[in-house]
């Protein structure tokens, strides 16, 4: 059993004020795997007063300083990936071959990234050559709380710790207690990195916690939180007092329009991208949008790899789906994946209960269903799981039309060789990402949504001025040798 109730507070770990266990459970196994301690408004506080204290130099250290301090967390990383790979399969469920290929490596995918961007930022410009004397400095907002999901854990900690640190910010994270390993070997990766101390703070804590606490605290400037919708709203309402920026990435409910002229892997590619992390990404294909006239082809094919896909646990290799994160979520699951049977939808490929052969940990049946009508409970909601619905429709008008029915806008697909037609979707559809023909969006680009699915951009340049403020000078003297 893996034990680690300390917090990461003013460069060191520390007790918390009043333990509170909490046991980390293996969704494989529903064994506990780990303890940890939640901790309360006492814990939030102090780790929010070191990074105010901590706050004056950083901001004042010179950027090319904090790049070779962020770039020393890249080298720790190195040292010890497999270990946080190892750690993130374990406690949230991604076979171990995905961990070591798709979850672990984001934290030096995104960290390459922001050095990237971070080299071209003008901290201090020249408004325009119509105004000589006027500038636009961008300096570091102050104390940020950072609130980072589950389901993809390094990939969040990566896109927001790291911009924060390259802004000039001091921070104070607080991952999810459902995932909490990961971020404590990052907490060790930047106090080996020599972090300044109360630069980086880590508490583990639930949303009621310290989550809210961090939200409504006079001196954290700036709350940025990745989550479900409902959270969303609560952090901003909690927030609202102390007039903090709020940055928002959560839900989506992805539609992935496939044309009759789309290529012959555009089926595959999207049943494989909506199981991925068994269907637990905010940006899953999970409305699939067919033309008509290729529908019952379509369907069928889709069926066919939804029942090639190999359910099993976490810890053996290969290229299978693990468990979903805990049994609330394989119960919501079900409930959805019943829901689509009550209300009329045609299931395909697989459906409730565990998979065959399996009596323990939370495993869902990749499922299929067809024939889904706009409207319908699986159409419309978030389910979070690999729960796929497939939708007709006619031509083009229609397509969009369903596709922008959603309180969601986090990221669109689109599948068809007309180039023009690619186009008009991806400047029709209302999200905040559309990835077209199976290519990926390039390095830096940025990850948001708009509507439910919140406003944040991360990555790239967007990501680190999200932590950064404008403000505006006039009367420079310009005629200065150095500015």
């Amino acid at each position: 059993m893996i034990e680690r109730r300390q917090f990461y507070i003013g460069g060191a770990w520390v007790n918390p004020v009043s333990p509170k266990d909490l046991q980390v459970v293996d969704p494989s196994t529903e064994e506990p795997c780990a303890i940890i301690s939640l901790g309360a408004e006492a814990d939030a506080d102090a780790a929010v007063a070191a990074a105010k204290a901590a706050f004056p130099a950083w901001a004042a250290t010179p950027p090319a300083e904090r790049r070779i301090v962020v770039e020393r967390i890249l080298a720790e990383y190195e040292r010890r990936k497999d270990e946080l790979a190892a750690a993130i399969s374990l406690e949230m469920g991604a076979p171990i071959d995905m961990a070591k290929e798709q979850q672990a490596p984001c934290l030096p995918w995104h960290l390459t990234n922001f050095l990237r961007a971070f080299d071209e930022i003008e901290w201090v410009r020249p408004l325009g050559p119509h105004a000589p004397n006027d500038r636009i400095a961008l300096e570091p907002i102050g104390v940020v709380g950072l609130i980072t999901p589950w389901n993809w854990p390094m990939n969040q900690i990566a896109l927001k710790v790291i911009p924060a640190l390259l802004a000039g910010c001091t921070c104070v994270l607080k991952p999810s207690e459902e995932s909490p390993l990961n971020a404590m070997i990052f907490a060790e990766f930047c106090h080996d990195a020599g972090v300044p101390p109360g630069v980086f703070n880590l508490v583990n804590g639930d949303g009621a916690g310290v989550g809210t606490r961090l939200s409504n605290h006079p001196d954290v400037e700036m709350i940025s939180f990745t989550g479900s919708t409902r959270a969303g709203r609560a952090i901003t309402k909690a927030a609202a007092e102390t007039l903090k920026r709020v940055t928002l990435e959560l839900g989506g409910k992805g539609a992935n329009v496939i044309f009759a002229d789309a290529d012959e892997k555009a089926v595959k590619r999207g049943v494989l991208h909506m199981m991925n992390n068994s269907g637990q990404s905010c940006n899953a294909p999970s409305r699939m949008l067919v033309e008509r006239a290729v529908y019952d082809r379509v369907v069928d094919e889709a069926a066919e790899v939804a029942k090639s896909i190999k359910v099993g646990p976490a810890s053996e290799h290969g290229r299978h789906i693990g468990p979903v994160v805990n049994k609330r979520q394989w119960e919501q699951i079900q409930g959805y994946i019943q829901k689509g049977i009550d209300e009329g939808a045609r299931l395909v490929a697989g459906g409730l209960g565990l998979p065959e052969g399996m009596n323990r940990g939370y495993y869902v049946r990749p499922t299929v269903f067809a024939d889904v009508r706009p409207g319908m409970t699986i159409e419309r909601e978030e389910i979070f799981g690999p729960v796929l619905s497939i939708i007709p429709f006619e031509d083009e008008e229609e397509a969009v039309r369903i596709a922008n029915d959603t309180p969601y806008g986090l990221t669109n697909y689109v599948q068809t060789e007309d180039g023009a037609k690619r186009n008009r979707m991806a400047l029709r559809l209302k999200s905040g990402m559309v990835e077209m023909n199976g290519k990926s969006r390039g390095a830096g680009s940025p990850f948001g949504g708009v509507k439910a699915s919140g406003r944040a951009r991360e990555g790239g340049t967007w990501g680190i001025e999200e932590f950064l403020e404008v403000k505006a000078i006039s009367g420079w003297a310009a005629d200065l040798a150095a500015e």
